[in-house]
């Protein structure tokens, strides 16, 4: 039976699941997703990132579909079809808000479409080579709109706060440290699948979804198979419908493979 018969798209989220823990894309996993476009499915990246910092992987992907900052902006074979913006003045007040919560030397981060900027302690290339450039601001004079903005908060109290000062923002933490995103309500990752779908005529029962956080819960529930990684939190695990190998097991490419091939030839 071609259990993949009726996929038409793939999505991936990038840290925690296509990539692994060293940030590269294995090559096991670059070739079974060559499989699949040579099947006539096509690749999508939906991640929290910034197209910024993903650059060096949408340039090795080349995905048809692209969901960046947590889906305040999606793009279908390279055009933009989709924006969730702060104005500037929202933006002036969302940094405000969170230094007088969080304290005026929280570090911040904020997404516009064409940077990332951010107030760092540590220059995040140091840490991680991977990631994309980073434009240093002390954010005292900050005039841009921006897609999302991420504040490190260590008091969970604080992080509450935060939330209530910012009813209009949709706010998830990463589990691998003490970040939060918050970008407008309706920019999430499944509302960013379903202007995907309105444009390009796939259904989501027609998409698969790839995750390991929890801003990937949705995504994975929305669409016709939600797939959670090895290392994904117990949280995604609970909510997918299949949980394959980690993300430094190959299990995206193992997964695929069985999906795709019988007795070695593809189906």
């Amino acid at each position: 039976m071609d259990k993949m018969n009726n996929c038409r798209l793939l999505l991936f989220d990038l840290d925690g699941t296509l990539l692994r823990s060293d940030k590269t894309i294995s090559q096991v996993t670059l070739k079974a997703l060559r499989d699949c476009r040579n099947q006539g499915i096509m690749v999508g990246v939906s991640t929290s990132r910034s197209e910024q910092n993903a650059l060096s992987f949408i340039e090795e992907l080349q995905p048809n579909v692209l969901i960046v900052s947590g889906g305040a902006l999606v793009k279908y074979n390279n055009e933009y079809i989709y924006k969730a913006v702060f104005s500037e003045e929202e933006t002036r007040q969302m940094i405000a808000a969170s230094r007088e919560v969080c304290g005026a030397d929280c570090e911040i981060t904020i997404d516009t479409i064409d940077n990332h900027y951010w107030n760092y302690k540590i220059d995040p290339k140091k840490q991680d080579q991977s990631w994309g450039d980073s434009v240093y601001t002390d954010f005292e004079d900050f005039n841009e709109s921006s897609l999302k903005m991420c504040v490190e908060i260590f008091d969970e109290r604080q992080a509450k706060r935060l939330r209530d000062v910012l009813p209009d923002c949709d706010c998830i933490r990463f589990s691998d440290g003490y970040w939060y995103k918050f970008t407008k309500k309706t920019a999430t990752k499944e509302n960013a699948i379903l202007e995907i779908s309105a444009v390009c005529g796939i259904s989501t029962e027609e998409m698969t979804a790839f995750g390991d956080d929890y801003a990937d819960i949705g995504m994975l529930t929305l669409c016709g198979k939600g797939i959670a990684m090895g290392n994904a939190i117990d949280e995604v695990k609970m909510k997918a419908d299949l949980v394959i190998g980690s993300n430094d097991e190959d299990g995206i490419a193992e997964y695929l493979g069985n999906e795709f091939l019988v007795n070695g030839n593809y189906k």
